[in-house]
């Protein structure tokens, strides 16, 4: 793999408005039971504690080829909301170096834990959170539906 540009999304850089929506719509695809319109993103970035870093398949790359969004709620504690990789950017690292940059990002603001949920369904998704580090904590009976759990997995930052 070329290496992966990890960037943040800053939404006052002219390009923000296309990154944004080649992520909504890469959420869409990914999580169709998902609605995060680009609007809601768009607030979102607004927030001191919410983050959003991505990735491109290259140095130049224009396409997304991934997006982690996180949010430090406080000192103690921050989550990893969401985290997706385009199908066919699949297997090249861009998880794993979406997920560093994600938790490096929470540690560069003194956060102890960082927390996630992922469908235990998503087995490639616990295998790249347990290699990184994280553990399971619990199971989270309905989480995303009736009848469709979560794992509650986390990393301590200490």
């Amino acid at each position: 793999m070329a290496a992966a540009a990890i960037l943040d999304l800053d939404p006052t850089h002219e390009r923000a408005g296309r990154v944004l929506e080649d992520i909504v719509r890469l959420e869409q695809m990914i999580f169709p039971e998902h609605a995060s319109p680009a609007r809601s993103l768009r607030d979102e970035l607004k927030r001191r504690n919410f983050g959003l870093v991505y990735s491109t398949p290259g140095a130049g790359g224009e396409e997304v080829a991934g997006y982690a969004v996180y949010t430090c709620n406080t000192s103690l504690c921050a989550t990893i909301i969401e985290l997706a990789v385009r199908e066919s950017c699949r297997r090249q690292g861009h998880g794993e170096a979406l997920l560093r940059a994600a938790v490096e990002r929470c540690r560069g603001r003194r956060v102890q834990r960082v927390i996630l949920h992922v469908d235990p369904a998503r087995t490639a998704a616990v295998a790249l959170y347990r290699k990184a580090g994280f553990q399971v904590d619990a199971t989270v009976e309905g989480y995303y539906a009736p009848q469709r759990d979560a794992y509650r997995m986390f990393m301590d930052l200490q």
